[in-house]
């Protein structure tokens, strides 16, 4: 780390990203600055925009509502009775095409029921002349009066949400005048179909209230009905077309309203802060990836330009390091600078005579080996005939001749084999035999005091192995694994394909290795 913080390419490359990320940091903080602000002007003038609109879809629909309401008025005072067979024609074609409208009904101004439509069963106990549409059509003298949203419960069986748009009317039933009022019933589905499709962020909404400030629609109704959510209803009734922040619920709101012209009902949207703050972080967020990117582009374009640099250095270190690898037969040569040059030409000179010792030595170390091989051949083959001519002689001299030519004739390819013209590398059905004549001279030597088994596959024997390979192994087995034995011993010898390679394997019954004594060998 020490050597990387020394090197020129590191300088060069800091002094480049320094200089890059200081001039990053200064426009960063300058356009997150005027983001910000432009952010949350535009957040404000798009909560406008969306409570606008929203107040000029529920005026357009309560004007084509009142409109309809003139329309029926109108048939009706054309009518000199009603209803009659062609009225009742004109307001069913009425409310065919208007599928909003619940009902047509007319009180006198007492509270008795004139006529409706459709026609229905009137609940007793109504009291007509205590419900506020009613009273608030009699006193009120605008063209059409509209109530907050309830429930109808005039007729047996129909208990709709509505608005109710109800005026003072006189008009001829029979021949004598009537005065009351006529009645006309919405259903509140539209208006609310209307608010719902409106949200102001993941948090903000819409909610509406009358010109007495009762609140006419709000997504979150039944909370307000059960007491468990509130709203500055006090303070948006003061205002007509504005926009204010509001803390007094405990969070920091945006409040815009819009009055809607004729009614004075107002459509207030509640915007919250944090959520602003939410979309300056995800700026945030924006301008660091940006920022990350940019540096990142920055140290790729440095990193370049420095290595340009100092090329010839970085030449010569990847040639030391194919040499550190173990390649010597790497040739460095490095033009550049006149120092860089002269440390090539003598680096050349060291990995050449570097080559050349170690090659002297892989010569030493293997006719090192070779020898070492041999004499550890020179010790086993003689004390091995030794043995084994002793064994005949014993077996001459008790007359068994069979046993005598079986070990003679085993001993021969014994030791045809463990010559091999002086080959340390022989096929493996050599090396099998070699194995097999020894097993069949130690088993008559020990009486048969153990049995043996050799099994290899055909397509194996022709493969090359190091010669003597199994026979200390096998020899271990005998003299460590049967000799304190009373039952008689077994040696299993294989040779089997385990992918590319080769696996000899001898397998024996014996004694074993003493736990102790197997972990102080290993």
């Amino acid at each position: 780390m020490n050597n990387l913080l020394r090197s020129i390419q590191f300088w060069i490359t800091a002094s480049f990203v320094s200089l890059s990320v200081l001039a990053m940091l200064l426009v960063g903080f300058l356009l997150y600055s005027k983001f910000a602000a432009t952010a949350g002007l535009n957040a404000e003038r798009s909560t406008q925009q969306i409570v606008q609109q929203v107040s000029y879809n529920v005026e357009a629909y309560l004007n084509g509502t009142a409109g309809t309401f003139s329309l029926i008025e109108d048939k009706i005072q054309k009518s000199r009775q009603f209803p009659d067979s062609q009225l009742q024609r004109e307001l069913d074609t009425v409310l065919d095409t208007r599928e909003d409208i619940v009902s047509i009904t007319f009180f006198d101004r007492h509270g008795n029921l004139v006529a409706d439509i459709p026609e229905g069963v009137q609940r007793k106990y109504t009291n007509v002349p205590t419900q506020g549409w009613f009273v608030q059509a009699l006193k009120d003298r605008q063209p059409v009066s509209f109530s907050s949203p309830h429930i109808q419960n005039l007729f047996k069986g129909r208990y709709p949400w509505v608005v109710s748009l109800s005026k003072k009317l006189t008009l001829e039933k029979e021949g004598q005048a009537i005065e009351g009022v006529l009645l006309l019933d919405v259903n509140f589905k539209t208006i609310d179909t209307l608010m719902q499709k409106v949200s102001l962020g993941e948090k903000g909404y819409v909610y509406m209230i009358d010109a007495y400030g009762n609140i006419v629609y709000h997504p979150q109704q039944q909370l307000i009905y059960a007491g468990l959510k509130s709203e500055n209803v006090e303070r948006v009734s003061r205002v007509s077309n504005a926009s204010f922040k509001d803390t007094a619920l405990g969070e920091e709101r945006l409040i815009t309203v819009q009055t809607i012209p004729g009614i004075q009902w107002k459509v207030i949207g509640v915007s919250f802060m944090d959520e602003a703050v939410t979309t300056r972080r995800e700026m945030t967020e924006f301008m660091l990836k940006l920022m990350l990117s940019v540096l990142g582009f920055v140290v790729i374009l440095a990193y370049f330009v420095s290595s340009y640099l100092s090329r010839p250095i970085k030449s010569l270190e990847r040639s030391m390091k194919r040499v550190e690898q173990g390649n010597f037969g790497t040739t460095i040569n490095v033009h550049g600078y006149v120092e860089v040059v002269k440390l090539s030409a003598r680096f050349n000179i060291m990995v050449t005579r570097i080559r050349d010792l170690m090659k002297q030595i892989v010569e030493e170390q293997e006719e090192k080996r070779k020898r070492e091989f041999e004499v550890l051949q020179a010790q086993i083959n003689p004390h091995f005939l030794y043995n084994t001519l002793n064994s005949v002689v014993r077996l001459a001299s008790s007359g068994k001749n069979e046993d005598v030519v079986r070990m003679i004739t085993s001993l021969s390819r014994f030791f045809r084999i463990s010559l091999s013209r002086g080959d340390n590398i022989i096929l493996l059905c050599d090396e099998l035999e070699h194995i097999r004549s020894y097993l069949t001279i130690q088993e008559i030597r020990f009486k048969k005091k153990f049995t043996f088994s050799i099994e290899a596959s055909e397509n194996l024997l022709m493969c090359k192995t190091i010669k003597l390979i199994l026979q200390p192994i096998v020899e271990n087995s005998i003299y460590h694994g049967f000799e304190k034995m009373v039952d008689p011993g077994m040696i299993r010898i294989s040779a089997e394909a385990v992918g590319d390679r080769i696996r000899l394997q001898v397998k024996d019954n014996g004694l074993g290795i003493p736990p102790d004594r197997l972990r102080v060998l290993l």
